[in-house]
């Protein structure tokens, strides 16, 4: 996946940390790891890859668009569902190898047909097995959003 990109390569650290050029640092498989918030209520919707494209892309175009590491190509968030995010604003970590996305959110972000991918919540505090507790309901039927295709 080391495709050219249309970004500048990074430079030295300070470079980096302190410049307004955008240079991110995509990992040895070419992706960023992007957090998706809702606008509105700072809730965690998802986190995803975004390659070089992607990134341009969701740069150009004010849209999601991340990289599907198990089906392996690009995709628009919504082109499927109808469950679109237009971002809001867009950040870059402090070594530029991370994204967070402020979206408003249409729909459920989560292919489960949930609002966000952390429906379950991890009870801390109680040794030995763990039993996760559910904490959002479905908002929309997956299986009518995406038929039988995996996500």
């Amino acid at each position: 996946m080391s495709e050219p990109t249309p970004f500048a390569l990074p430079g030295a650290t300070a470079d980096l940390e302190e410049s307004a050029v955008l240079t991110p640092k995509f990992n040895a498989d070419g992706l960023l790891t992007c957090v998706a918030t809702d606008a509105g209520s700072g809730e965690v919707l998802m986190v995803a890859h975004m390659n070089a494209e992607a990134l341009a892309r969701t740069i150009a175009t004010g849209e999601a668009w991340y990289y599907s590491r198990s089906r392996n190509a690009l995709w628009r968030k919504g082109e499927t569902s109808g469950h679109t995010q237009r971002v809001v604003e867009m950040r870059i970590d402090c070594d530029q190898d991370a994204v967070w996305i402020r979206v408003e959110q249409a729909g459920g972000a989560c292919h489960t047909g949930r609002r966000s991918c952390f429906y379950r919540a991890v009870p801390l505090g109680k040794p030995g097995a763990v039993t996760l507790e559910f904490r959002d309901d479905r908002v929309f039927d997956p299986k009518a959003a995406y038929g039988d295709k995996p996500r």
